[in-house]
């Protein structure tokens, strides 16, 4: 099942209820559709932009655009979020919400360090199989041209799980639970698989989402780590 962007995820403030900006007509008793709430229409708007980030072709979404997709006006979008850059900020507040939850609830159940990157590393894939349009915000190919600190946040999170796969791999060295080589670095183990990780990702990305990043992904994962 697809991640589904929450109404925490899509927070970073409220704005108030518009009934001219709820694409569709207000239900009253006379059997009309309900009118959004003011975090229902900041969460539409991110899963809108979200499925624009699916289409194969790797086209800059502007908020024109994105305004015609949801039927209302850009000045709508506004009135939601301060702007296109706070609205890919919602979409990597998901992304982190969303993985390092996963990220935390792996290391809390499995205690073998090898054994939790391999889960880390196969989590990782399928997010991105689940999450096409999410993939191109992770290899920063959607975030081209927009605002320089959306790059540098997504730099960050990539560097934050490289550092949760780093700290898995040193259990495993301490722990001694797997056979490893006496000069075993989980530095550079870590940066290998996080490496891959970014190779898949962008393939999948690149390729229209054709190429899935899980394809043949356990036998690799299991060269990497040995």
């Amino acid at each position: 099942m697809q991640h589904t962007i929450s109404e925490d995820a899509a927070a970073n403030g409220e704005g108030r209820p518009d009934p001219a900006d709820s694409g569709q007509p207000a239900r009253a008793a006379t059997g009309r559709a309900p009118r959004l709430k003011p975090g229902e229409r900041r969460v539409l708007i991110l899963q809108t932009l979200a499925a624009m980030l699916e289409a194969p072709k790797s086209e800059k979404i502007t908020t024109a655009a994105l305004a015609a997709r949801l039927s209302v006006s850009e000045a709508a979008l506004y009135r939601h979020f301060a702007s296109k850059a706070q609205m890919f900020e919602g979409l990597i507040e998901f992304i982190e919400q969303t993985v390092f939850g996963l990220i935390n609830q792996i290391t809390g159940k499995e205690d073998n360090g090898i054994l939790q990157v391999r889960a880390i590393v196969t989590m990782l894939l399928g997010f991105a199989e689940k999450n096409p349009g999410m993939t191109r915000v992770l290899t920063g190919e959607a975030l081209v041209g927009e605002h320089e600190r959306l790059n540098e946040r997504i730099n960050q999170t990539i560097d934050r799980i490289e550092a949760s796969l780093r700290q898995c791999l040193k259990v495993a060295v301490s722990s001694k639970d797997v056979p490893l080589p006496p000069d075993y670095d989980p530095a550079q183990r870590a940066n290998l698989v996080i490496s891959f990780v970014l190779g898949r990702w962008q393939r999948y990305a690149k390729t229209g989402f054709t190429k899935l990043p899980g394809e043949q992904a356990d036998a690799m994962i299991r060269i990497m780590l040995n």
